[in-house]
């Protein structure tokens, strides 16, 4: 199911591939087994991975699968702009691409490569708003919690 699955300080991260492209990265409980990388560029994503929570500011070089709408595509390419340490809203990706809020956020829940495309980068104009689909409290909102304080921002 996953070409590699590694520890993260909130749980794991599945790493899958397709082809010569990472086609998806997926935030997993702990209670999922480890699965170590089984291809260089699954052994390359995971220490990509790992390098960016040890330090923030790591940059991720990785051939991406071609995937999404072209408008999740724009949004995408807008939030990999957001710098680590930064946070816009949802309506400030919005005003910068031209689209709605709610547009981005949907978008923002779409992610196929979270961390790579920083997605937690973006909040709610009044908290720290959904993550990758789900609104509740639980596991997903935690881990939106866990990247923003690595990297500095502090959300309750």
């Amino acid at each position: 199911m996953f070409n590699a699955v590694i520890h993260a300080p909130f749980g794991k991260v599945g790493i899958r591939l397709e082809g010569e492209t990472v086609r998806e990265i997926v935030y997993l409980p702990d209670s999922i087994n480890s699965v170590a990388p089984d291809s260089p560029l699954a052994k390359q994503a995971a220490e990509q991975i790992d390098r960016y929570f040890e330090r923030a500011s790591a940059k991720f070089e990785l051939p991406l699968a071609p995937v999404g709408s072209a408008f999740q595509r724009r949004v995408w390419q807008a939030i990999s702009d957001i710098p680590p340490g930064v946070v816009l809203t949802y309506g400030q990706v919005a005003r910068q691409i031209g689209s709605a809020p709610r547009a981005v956020g949907q978008a923002c829940g779409a992610n196929f490569f979270p961390i790579v495309i920083p997605c937690h980068r973006v909040v709610s104009s009044s908290g720290i708003g959904g993550f990758a689909h789900h609104g509740d409290d639980g596991f997903f909102r935690n881990v939106k919690r866990w990247l923003l304080a690595h990297e500095g921002i502090p959300y309750a």
